[in-house]
């Protein structure tokens, strides 16, 4: 039976229980985040869109301070101590939050948002907000460095399609789960229950990762190469110092290229969240509402998401490489704007959304990650979350400031659709070069 499913999941001997327990690593997190998700959105958009724009830029300066503090920690442990760690601490602040908001609660505090929502809910909501636009980031970037260390270059083409459908499945329950549940309560208590569902699937998350470690330790041992890593480095402490990863990314043109992409990437996505928010903000007006408009919002990206990823992606990387599969994001962004331009409707924002998400997270993701294959153990927990979290804030800083000053100009969807215009042809020129010099990278190791 194992044999017959490792080849229709075209898997190698001794891979289907790894790549298991990766896609159950990765729904265990999605599927926490994504009860978390909507909370934060709606409590984000409660003080309005101009609010909405100030905690993006803090989200950006938060991010940059949680990122050299990892970079610390990752010099004095190995991957084994500092990612159940970094979860650890993400269950640790669920819990703070959750009680917090349930003491407010207890005291007669109402929804986020609403008329007898008490100042303290309010900025415990707007901390909130900004402590899960790092974190969110920051848990994926990890999730994907740890893979990129026990998988190599070969198996990320044929694997990382597979175990980000079980992020996606995650996904999906999360944000199906979290509108069922915001639909059925119109209590103040929402936010706390949804809170601690979500630690605890970061909790399995934890059990999950420690297993999968013991497992990859154990083939190395063995001989078995499923790791990439060579003479067990993966078990060692990183070592360096805290601004390696700073520095890792100013000298090196491969690393710049991949933040460049990021920051590209996270502007696009900025102005479509702004585009989304507004429509539930105008389309909603309780805090239990908007958490389910979010929700489904959500649900119908990750199923959009699901299709793409068991019918397209699978292949994709394998048959036109990194680069052009890299490139698909930015046309695709281009189209979308075009089509918005022309037909600015909820119904069309909420596709377009879904199929931008979908084309992220199912064919960008899964190239993406694999250009971190040829990099460096320290590039890869220190440079990497650099990029993923504090760079891809950075840009959501710009496409937030983008898009305040296209509103207060009064500028149309056209004008919007057609700026994108010689940003897509950058963003598709440096795919393919992204493309080359990870093969280059890889055939000189």
């Amino acid at each position: 039976m194992t044999d017959i499913a490792g080849r229709l999941l075209n898997f190698k001997k001794d891979e289907l229980s790894s790549a298991l327990l990766s896609a159950l690593f990765y729904f265990s997190i999605l599927c926490g985040y994504f009860f978390l998700r909507p909370v934060r959105e709606a409590m984000g958009i409660s003080g309005g869109m101009g609010q909405l724009r100030w905690l993006f830029i803090i989200t950006s300066f938060s991010s940059l301070a949680l990122v050299l503090v990892f970079g610390a920690v990752v010099s004095k442990f190995n991957r084994s101590k500092f990612i159940p760690i970094a979860y650890a601490f993400v269950i640790f602040c669920l819990l703070c939050f959750s009680g917090l908001l349930f003491i407010d609660a207890r005291s007669g505090g109402g929804f986020i948002g609403s008329g007898v929502e008490t100042i303290f809910a309010r900025n415990i909501g707007y901390f909130f907000f900004v402590w899960l636009s790092v974190v969110n980031l920051f848990v994926n970037s990890l999730f994907w460095a740890f893979m990129v260390d026990i998988f190599n270059v070969d198996q990320g083409k044929r694997l990382f399609a597979f175990i980000g459908i079980g992020g996606t499945l995650g996904a999906i329950f999360g944000s199906w789960a979290t509108d069922l549940i915001s639909n059925a309560s119109a209590s103040a208590y929402l936010p706390t229950i949804l809170m601690l569902i979500g630690a605890f699937f970061f909790s399995i998350a934890i059990i999950v990762m420690r297993l999968l470690d013991r497992i990859n330790r154990d083939l190395s041992s063995d001989n078995v190469r499923i790791s990439s890593s060579k003479n067990n480095q993966s078990y060692e402490p990183i070592g360096g110092k805290f601004f390696d990863g700073v520095r890792a990314v100013i000298f090196s043109p491969y690393l710049l290229g991949i933040a460049v992409y990021i920051l590209l990437m996270a502007v696009s996505n900025t102005l479509i969240y702004f585009t989304v928010a507004q429509g539930v903000l105008d389309n909603n007006d309780s805090f239990s509402q908007r958490v389910s408009g979010f929700a489904q919002f959500d649900m119908l990206a990750q199923i959009a998401t699901l299709i793409t990823q068991i019918f397209v992606t699978t292949r994709i990387i394998k048959s036109i490489g990194i680069g052009w599969t890299l490139s698909i994001l930015p046309l695709v962004t281009m189209a979308g704007f075009a089509v918005l331009a022309i037909w600015p409707i909820y119904g069309v924002i909420a596709i377009f959304q879904a199929l931008h998400r979908a084309t992220r997270y199912a064919i960008s993701r899964p190239a993406r990650e694999t250009l971190f294959s040829v990099v460096t153990p320290s590039e890869k927990y220190k440079a990497k979350p650099l990029i993923d979290v504090f760079l891809y804030r950075g840009g959501d800083v710009v496409g937030a400031g983008i898009d305040g000053m296209l509103r207060s100009l009064g500028a149309s969807l056209t004008s919007v659709a057609s700026a994108t215009v010689p940003l897509v042809v950058l963003w598709c020129i440096l795919s393919i070069s992204l493309g080359k010099a990870q093969k280059r990278k890889d055939q000189g190791r």
